[in-house]
């Protein structure tokens, strides 16, 4: 069974892999960069300022702190402890593959990272926000599902490293949103 789905997971990935062309490329090498996130997380600090003051802002910024912190770590501990190759390092399909960065990563790639760090911020602020903002959720579920995408698109993750790290991220999200709250309560802010 288990030995089916990893097969689908590489056919999967091929496919969707094989549909990007050059013209592309930019956008989705854009987008998987973590730099590009930056003028967003700005404007997430903004708004978490205006809408919760300054002593919460503060607590926010521990939490999300932690919450990258422990999706990061979480991410390696899988990574290692899986080993499953990244689609760069794999035989069956590393020929077939369009890898669109130089560089592939690390050997092992079972869960990605980025799609877990994207939507646990995505996920956390939603919780945070949406009181204040309703639409957020909506534009920042959007962008974290780009980012794990582009995963994909630039041939460095399997869909269920994918699947897996966005699950993983909206998971831890919405548990460290709702510790944050707790600590809102606790601390009086």
């Amino acid at each position: 069974m288990i030995d089916t789905l990893v097969q689908w997971d590489k056919e999967l990935f091929l496919f969707l892999n094989g549909l990007g062309t050059e013209t592309w490329d930019g956008f989705w090498l854009f987008i998987t960069d973590k730099l590009s996130s930056i003028p967003l997380y700005a404007a997430l600090l903004f708004f978490t300022y205006r809408y919760l003051g300054f002593k919460r802002t503060l607590i926010v910024l521990l939490f999300v702190g932690l919450l990258i912190t422990a999706t990061d770590q979480l991410a390696n501990f899988f990574k290692y402890g899986v080993a499953r190759l990244r689609p760069c390092h794999d035989e069956e399909v590393n020929m077939l593959a369009r890898l669109v960065k130089k560089s592939c990563g690390g050997k092992f790639g079972y869960f990605s990272a980025h799609a877990a760090n994207s939507m646990a911020l995505a996920s956390f602020f939603t919780v945070m926000l949406k009181p204040n903002l309703k639409k957020i959720g909506f534009f920042l579920f959007l962008w974290a599902s780009l980012v794990a995408y582009s995963r994909i698109y630039i041939g460095v993750h399997f869909p269920l490293d994918v699947i897996t790290g966005s699950f993983i991220g909206i998971l831890f999200g919405w548990l460290f949103a709702k510790l944050s709250i707790f600590a809102f309560q606790k601390f009086g802010t």
